[in-house]
C-alpha cells in the first residue's frame, strides 16, 4: 500500500499562468505589509481605542482580521506539530501532556485574555504591537486545541504497514515524521484546521473588542466593528459586517481551504484511486506553474540539511530499551515531581480565592455549571444524530464535498454575536427563554467540529474497502454497521471532544445576549464568567474559569476517554 500521488505534469516555459500566479503572490505579501504597519504604531495604555463603523473602512477591517487569523493559524500549526508529537512519542508526557489539553480547551476564550492583554501590553509597551498580539493569542485559544486533538488521534493510530515500512527502510524519527506520520494525519490535520479556522472567526468579537475591567482595547477589525454596530443597536451596520464576513470566508475558502483538501487527497492511503478527486482551480493553476517546481528545486539544499540535522534524533529501527527497574523508577519520580507541581498549583489557587472571595464562593460556579452541563449534553447529543450522516454523506462524494464545502464552512464562520440582534427579537416575540434558546446559539460554534470530523473520516476511507463491500454486496444499515460507523467513529470521537469543549467556550458569548439597550441572560457559568469579566471581578473569573475547567476534565475522563481508548484499540485503520 502506498499514498495516491498524482503524476506530476510536464515542465513548460514561462507562461501567463506564471506571471498570474508571480504577481498574486506579490500583491499578497505586499498587502500583508501594508495592512501590518498598522500593528506598529503608537498606543498609550488607558486610550480609548475607537471604531469607526463608516461601511467604506469594512475592507481595511477585514484585512486587518485576516491577518490576525492566519497568524494564529501558524501558531496553532506549530503548537500542534510539537504538542502532539510530544504527547504521542512520550509515554511519560503523554499522561501529563493531554489532560494538560483538556484543561486548555476548556479555558475559556475570556480567561485567556485577561492574562494575555496584562502580558503582551508589559511586553510591548507603548506600541499597538501588544494588543495585537493578545487578540491573535486568544485567537489562537481558539484554534489549537482541536487541531491538537486530531493530529494526535492521526500519531497513535499511524496504520501498522506505514510503521512497518518507516522501520524498514530505516528512517530517522525525523524523517518518519516529515514521510511517514505527516502525511498520514493530513487529511484530519486541514479539515480540523478548517474547523478551527471557523472556530476563530467565531470568537471574533471578543478577541477584537476586549473588555477587561471597565478597560475597553477595541483593535480595527470586522468582530469589532460587528460589536460596535450591535451596542449601537444599528441593524444596517449588522448587515454591512455579516456581508463582510461571507465575503470573507467564501474567499479564504476559495484561495486557501479549497486548495489544501484538494492538495490533501494526495495522502489518502489506498491502493486504488478515488473515482473522482476533488478539484480546485487555484490549485490548477499552481500546478501548471512552474513556481512550485522551481520552489522545490531552491529548497532542496534546505531540507537536505535539515534532514542531515534530523539524525541526532535517531533511528527509527532502534527504539530505546529501559532496564525495568529503571522505568519504574523513572515512572515514580516523573509522578512525584509532577504531583507535587499539581498540588502545590491546587494550593496556590485554592489561597488566592480564600483571600479574594473565599472557597465557599465556588458553590455558586458549580452549581450554575450544572445548568450549562446540560446545555452542553443536549447539544452534543443533537449534533451527533443530526451531523454524523450529513458528514458520511458529503465526505463519500468528491463531487457534493465541493459544493457543500463552502456552505459548511460559511456556516460554521459565523460569529454567533452578528446574530444577536436577530435572536433578541426571536426570543422576545416567541417568548423563549435564553435558558433554553442558549442551546441553539452554542450549537452555532460547537456542532460544527462533529460534523468536520466527520467529514474527514469518510474521505479517508479508503475506497478498496468501498469496493470490498460493494463485491460483496454489503449496503444500508449493515454498510453503516461493518463500516462506515467503525470507520468514522475515531474522528467522531476527535470532534466529540473538541465538540463538548467547544460547547463550554460558547456558553461565555451565548447565555449573555445584547442588542442595543437590550440584555437577555440565562442561568448558566457561562453568563458568570462573562459577568465577571466585564466587572473586572478577577477572583470570580479565576473561580469560574476553574469549575468549567473542572467540569471538562470529568466528562473527558467519563465518557471521551473510554471512546478513545475504543477507538484507538477497535477501529483504528
Amino acid at each position: 500500500m502506498s499514498f495516491r500521488t498524482p503524476n506530476p505534469p510536464a515542465r513548460r516555459r514561462f507562461s501567463l499562468t506564471d506571471v498570474t500566479v508571480a504577481a498574486g503572490v506579490l500583491l499578497l505579501f505586499y498587502a500583508a505589509l501594508r495592512v501590518g504597519h498598522g500593528t506598529t504604531v503608537s498606543f498609550t495604555p488607558g486610550e480609548q481605542l475607537g471604531i469607526d463603523t463608516d461601511p467604506s473602512q469594512l475592507p481595511y477591517y477585514a484585512a486587518r482580521s485576516l491577518l490576525r487569523m492566519f497568524a494564529a493559524l501558524a501558531a496553532a500549526v506549530l503548537f500542534t506539530f510539537v504538542f502532539a508529537y510530544a504527547a504521542a512519542r512520550s509515554r511519560r508526557l503523554g499522561k501529563v501532556l493531554i489532560p494538560a489539553l483538556d484543561i486548555l480547551q476548556s479555558v475559556p476564550v475570556l480567561g485567556f485574555l485577561t492574562v494575555a492583554v496584562t502580558g503582551f501590553l508589559a511586553l510591548f509597551p507603548g506600541s499597538m504591537l501588544g494588543p495585537e498580539c493578545a487578540a491573535v493569542f486568544a485567537v489562537f485559544t481558539s484554534q489549537a486545541w482541536n487541531m491538537t486533538f486530531a493530529f494526535h488521534r492521526s500519531l497513535t493510530s499511524l496504520p501498522r504497514e506505514l510503521d512497518e515500512l518507516s522501520r524498514s527502510f530505516g528512517f530517522t524519527r525525523w524523517m518518519r515524521f516529515w514521510k511517514v506520520e505527516l502525511p498520514s494525519g493530513t487529511i484530519d490535520l486541514v479539515w480540523n484546521g478548517m474547523m478551527s479556522f471557523g472556530g476563530g472567526w467565531f470568537f471574533l468579537v471578543a478577541s477584537e473588542m476586549i473588555a477587561i475591567g471597565g478597560q475597553e482595547y477595541a483593535l480595527p477589525g470586522v468582530g469589532s466593528y460587528a460589536g460596535q454596530a450591535i451596542a449601537d443597536g444599528d441593524l444596517g451596520k449588522v448587515g454591512w459586517a455579516v456581508l463582510a464576513m461571507a465575503v470573507m470566508v467564501i474567499g479564504v475558502n476559495f484561495l486557501f481551504w479549497r486548495p489544501l483538501t484538494a492538495w490533501a487527497e494526495r495522502f489518502k492511503y489506498e491502493q486504488s484511486g478515488a473515482g473522482e478527486p476533488q478539484r480546485s482551480a487555484v490549485l490548477e493553476l499552481l500546478r501548471r506553474s512552474n513556481w512550485p517546481g522551481l520552489l522545490a528545486r531552491w529548497l532542496r539544499p534546505v531540507a537536505q540539511s535539515a534532514s542531515r540535522a534530523g539524525r541526532v534524533f535517531g533511528i527509527d529501527d532502534r527504539p530505546l530499551r529501559v532496564a525495568p527497574g529503571r522505568r519504574r523508577a523513572g515512572d515514580a519520580a516523573f509522578a512525584v515531581v509532577t504531583g507535587a507541581l499539581i498540588v502545590w498549583g491546587l494550593y496556590d489557587l485554592g489561597r488566592y480565592l480564600h483571600t479574594g472571595i473565599g472557597l465557599g464562593a465556588l458553590g455558586e460556579p458549580l452549581l450554575l455549571g450544572l445548568a450549562t452541563l446540560v446545555r452542553v449534553v443536549v447539544l452534543v447529543l443533537a449534533a451527533t444524530v443530526v451531523w454524523v450522516p450529513v458528514g458520511v454523506w458529503i465526505g463519500s462524494s468528491p463531487k457534493l464535498t465541493r459544493i457543500a464545502q463552502p456552505v459548511v464552512q460559511v456556516l460554521a464562520s459565523f460569529p454567533a454575536n452578528f446574530l444577536f440582534p436577530l435572536a433578541v427579537w426571536f426570543f422576545l416575540r416567541t417568548g423563549l427563554s435564553l435558558d433554553l434558546g442558549g442551546v441553539l446559539l452554542m450549537a452555532l460554534g460547537a456542532q460544527w467540529y462533529i460534523l468536520f470530523n466527520t467529514i474527514a473520516g469518510a474521505m479517508a476511507l479508503p475506497a478498496d474497502l468501498r469496493e470490498a463491500m460493494d463485491d460483496l454486496g454489503v449496503h444500508g444499515p449493515r454498510r453503516w454497521r461493518r463500516l462506515i460507523l467503525p470507520a468514522v467513529f475515531p474522528s467522531y470521537v476527535t470532534g466529540g471532544i473538541t465538540a463538548s469543549g467547544g460547547a463550554w467556550n460558547a456558553s461565555i458569548v451565548s447565555e449573555v445576549v445584547t442588542f442595543g439597550a437590550t440584555t437577555l441572560t440565562a442561568t448558566g457559568l457561562g453568563a458568570y464568567i462573562a459577568q465577571a469579566t466585564s466587572a473586572g471581578d478577577f477572583p470570580r473569573l479565576l473561580a469560574g474559569v476553574a469549575v468549567m475547567s473542572l467540569y471538562v476534565i470529568v466528562l473527558n475522563r467519563v465518557v471521551w476517554q473510554p471512546l478513545q481508548r475504543l477507538a484507538r484499540t477497535r477501529y483504528a485503520l
